[in-house]
């Protein structure tokens, strides 16, 4: 098993465990992520992303489709209930990572907008989440902010 597939392995079981502190050990420190909702720089904020997310009830399943010495693809399917409206959500993902030195880099994932919103939120609000990412965005980041105010060790100095 290539090497980068062992890390990627190792996040994704970690997810599926709800162990977010082994999450955040597959990242450099000066890693970035970006998805539907967050843009995220430096391992400390992705880290409490996770785990944020860890406390929830997600279920995660995996491929790794493609991976090199740079660069490896995933898919991914996430099932859990969207706390915000205790809504079901079943979301399949396309995971891009970059890798320096063993660690994540970079983590870009994708996925149908639309479908998620419509999940999730449901009504005009999905409906509008779906198609204006600054809606997302800024939900997103009040969300991670406040769990980070309520989680000290996040906070940065």
């Amino acid at each position: 098993m290539h090497a980068h597939s062992e890390v990627l392995t190792r996040l994704f079981t970690a997810l599926d465990r709800h162990d977010h502190d082994a999450m955040a050990a597959c990242y450099a420190e000066n890693a970035s992520f970006r998805d539907i909702t967050f843009k995220l720089e430096g391992r400390t904020r992705i880290h409490a992303m996770w785990h944020m997310i860890c406390d929830g009830d997600i279920k995660t399943t995996f491929k790794i489709d493609e991976v090199d010495d740079r660069i490896a693809f995933a898919t991914v399917v996430d099932d859990y209930t969207f706390r915000a409206k205790g809504r079901k959500v079943h979301n399949v993902i396309q995971s891009r990572f970059r890798f320096k030195d063993g660690s994540i880099v970079e983590q870009q994932n994708s996925c149908d907008t639309r479908k998620w919103a419509s999940m999730a939120i449901g009504g005009v609000g999905g409906f509008l989440a779906g198609r204006i990412s600054l809606l997302r965005g800024a939900k997103g980041r009040r969300t991670l902010d406040t769990f980070i105010e309520t989680h000290p060790e996040y906070r940065e100095s």
